[in-house]
């Protein structure tokens, strides 16, 4: 396989993180990404950013806050 290139790797590197790429372009990626230390630095943003993203999706608020949140909403439609 060729190299992809930055512009491509940096281009394709949100789907890449999601597992959206053909596998063709999947390999592509993984192989500049493994060969380039910047794109490197720039997929580990990436992966620890959407990680955090994800734990904090998992996360419920307390019911006293989600109470209060649903009070306020009322109050301003009514």
């Amino acid at each position: 396989m060729t190299d992809c290139g930055c512009d491509k790797a940096k281009a394709e590197l949100e789907e890449y993180l999601h597992q959206e790429l053909s596998d063709d372009d999947f390999r592509d990626v993984s192989e500049h990404l493994a060969n380039c230390e910047d794109c490197s630095a720039e997929h580990l943003v990436g992966v620890t950013l959407t990680e955090k993203v994800r734990r904090a999706c998992r996360e419920t608020a307390p019911e006293e806050l989600r109470q209060q949140v649903l009070l306020k909403i009322r109050q301003l439609q009514a």
